[in-house]
């Protein structure tokens, strides 16, 4: 009976879908952030005002850069063996 690496549940990568949700949100926390910044440059004055608007300015760059910056995902990972696949979680 040839032996089979099992993988491990600790190194796995996050799956496709949640690493996608995971970006939206950030991609969407830092548009509302944009947001906020438009509506502070209406209502601040002076250097507060012109703070807000260089943030609603320089925002969309940084939020698409940064939520395009992913690892890159392991498609041809091997797997190392345990020593003895018959030893149970938690048994020595």
């Amino acid at each position: 009976m040839p032996h089979q690496s099992v993988p491990s549940v600790t190194t796995a990568p996050i799956s496709l879908h949640d690493e996608q949700i995971g970006r939206m949100r950030q991609y969407l926390a830092t548009m509302a952030l944009r947001t906020a910044c438009f509506v502070g440059a209406y209502f601040f004055e002076g250097w507060l005002r012109w703070v807000c608007v260089a943030l609603a300015v320089v925002l969309p760059y940084f939020a698409v850069v940064i939520v395009n910056a992913v690892r890159p995902r392991p498609y041809d990972t091997e797997m190392t063996p345990v020593d003895d696949p018959r030893r149970q979680v938690g048994q020595q």
